[in-house]
């Protein structure tokens, strides 16, 4: 197996990073994830890695995280998210699709769907209601995304997002 060589530049104390993350729906729920250690969620996703496409990495990461190969649908938001996170600033470039995820991927409303160990961290996976209130209850940054759960945009998007000095 060759060296992975993920789209990341460490230009201390600052981090560049280039993210792919996909949106699933069942039956009015999106799939979300966090690492065990963290109070927020995410939406599942992970880094590019040099010299594949975007779906591609999407395809790899669900593939990696959930067992499953999903469909990638439509790009709903090209994001360029500036954040704080363990006292690092960051500036990420951000793709966030539609993804369509198998049947056989286990739902349940109201309990954690699937677990795993991805490097340092434990990751755990459930589906939350698609609405701004259960989203914003979650703490699911970037947070514009929230704000459009319950109206997706029917092109691509492109966003600044700023979360400011947000100290995690």
């Amino acid at each position: 197996m060759s060296k992975r060589r993920m789209i990341r530049i460490d230009a201390a104390p600052k981090r560049f990073n280039f993210r792919i993350a996909g949106l699933g729906f069942r039956e009015g729920h999106v799939l979300v994830h966090r690492a065990t250690h963290e109070d927020f969620w995410t939406f599942p996703g992970g880094r590019a890695e040099i010299g594949e496409t975007s779906a591609e990495t999407l395809t790899r990461e669900m593939v990696e995280e959930l067992g499953v190969e999903v469909a990638v649908g439509r790009m709903l938001w090209t994001v360029e998210n500036f954040f704080r996170y363990e006292k690092r600033d960051y500036h990420e470039i951000g793709f966030y699709y539609l993804m369509d995820i198998p049947v056989s991927f286990p739902f349940h409303p109201h309990k954690i769907v699937h677990r795993l160990r991805d490097g340092k961290n434990d990751l755990e996976f459930k589906w939350a209601k698609a609405t701004k209130v259960a989203l914003t209850d979650l703490d699911i940054p970037p947070y514009f995304i929230a704000e459009q759960i319950e109206n997706l945009p029917q092109t691509p998007v492109h966003i600044i997002w700023n979360d400011g000095d947000l100290d995690r």
